[in-house]
């Protein structure tokens, strides 16, 4: 069922992916929202909780009692062998926002906010809004992967750590890692690590949490949106292992970053305890995708996660995005949109079924060939 999914059935759709480019004629492949139907257990969950007591949720008299809390330690630790401590599990609506909050506590106008690049485009826009200085660490292709240079570190107040990398695909290995580990300890430096994409990473890479190489120092955020295709649940957690940011988190006024809603964490719950079947067979799906993308674009190295790529069509202009939207009716995400490194590049989305990938290459090779 999942690779059955044809344009006409999905271009009726009510989402932002499909409404933005349906309305000029065209196929997305751009925002990273998968094309796949939800896991049936966050379905069921879902309609049981819409058809039952939608009133306050029982964890409002201590949200210690969200069972969100146990279930994201349990899985945590099931799949990446780190065990968070569940008493410094803080939960928030978006990843974004999560980053935003970390950053307002611990970090002043003007400081310096360290993050590979090209990068996730808002979180460039969010060290800009909140007058942080941004320092690159330019991710650079040299052949055999993205590669880059953790120096420019020594001053910065935060590193934002994207891992797996978007749009680049990377997955850190441990020696990159532990370098960033000696580097924060050695400068005082705060890492945020969004490990959002961190179920889907491709074989043989794996994930590792950077939390256990330098807890001291870690805040991590993940949500179940990326992976289980549930951006609009609205619901993120955040492992603040550090006790000062945790403390200085709480100090805020309890409503003021408001809080994931019932639907939110009951479907993240019934995705991270049941939804490992339908992941496994999505993974599968994306692991295809990618190596058709790899035949159609030889001269690129497939990403070692996510279900996107990053496309090198330098020989389309500085935003070949632009181009490829007006003569092959295809959405891309923007290469410039991404910061630094990011003209003449494209973002391509492939969580979709083969025909519909299919086409999408097809369309491009088009307009490559002119």
């Amino acid at each position: 069922m999942l690779d059955e999914l044809d344009l006409t059935d999905l271009s009726g759709r009510s989402g932002l992916k499909w409404v933005k480019a349906t309305a000029v004629g065209a196929i997305p492949a751009w925002v990273a929202d998968m094309d796949f139907p939800i896991p049936d257990p966050v379905r069921e969950t879902l309609r049981s909780a819409a058809g039952g007591d939608l009133g306050y949720p029982a964890w409002d008299d201590d949200p210690r009692d969200n069972p969100l809390i146990d279930v994201y330690v349990e899985r945590t630790a099931r799949r990446h062998g780190h065990r968070p401590d569940p008493a410094g599990i803080r939960l928030f609506t978006e990843v974004i926002q999560a980053l935003q909050a970390v950053l307002h506590v611990t970090t002043a106008p003007g400081d310096a906010v360290a993050m590979h690049t090209p990068s996730y485009p808002p979180f460039l826009e969010t060290i800009e809004r909140m007058g942080r200085r941004l320092v690159p660490l330019p991710l650079t292709d040299r052949g055999e992967g993205h590669v880059f240079d953790p120096s420019p570190l020594a001053g910065c107040a935060a590193l934002i750590l994207v891992n797996p990398q978007n749009p680049t695909g990377r997955v850190f290995t441990e020696r990159e890692l532990s370098g960033i580990a000696t580097l924060a300890r050695e400068h005082d430096v705060l890492v945020i690590a969004d490990e959002i994409h961190s179920d889907l990473v491709h074989d043989p890479h794996r994930h590792l949490p950077f939390a256990p190489l330098a807890p001291e120092r870690t805040v991590t955020l993940n949500s179940a949106s990326k992976a289980f295709n549930l951006a609009g649940l609205r619901c993120a957690v955040a492992d603040v292992a550090v006790p000062r940011v945790r403390e200085a988190l709480d100090r805020l006024p309890p409503m003021l970053l408001g809080q994931p809603g019932t639907l939110g964490v009951l479907g993240t719950v019934a995705a991270w305890e049941h939804g490992d079947p339908w992941l496994t067979e999505v993974r599968g799906l994306l692991d295809r995708n990618r190596r058709l993308v790899a035949e159609a674009f030889p001269r690129q190295r497939p990403p070692e996660a996510t279900y996107l790529a990053w496309l090198d069509l330098h020989e389309l202009g500085d935003d070949p995005a632009a181009r490829v939207l007006t003569e092959a009716k295809v959405m891309l995400s923007p290469g410039p949109d991404f910061g630094p490194g990011g003209a003449g590049f494209a973002r391509l989305n492939f969580a979709t079924s083969r025909p519909v990938l299919e086409e999408v290459l097809r369309r491009l090779e088009t307009i490559r060939s002119e």
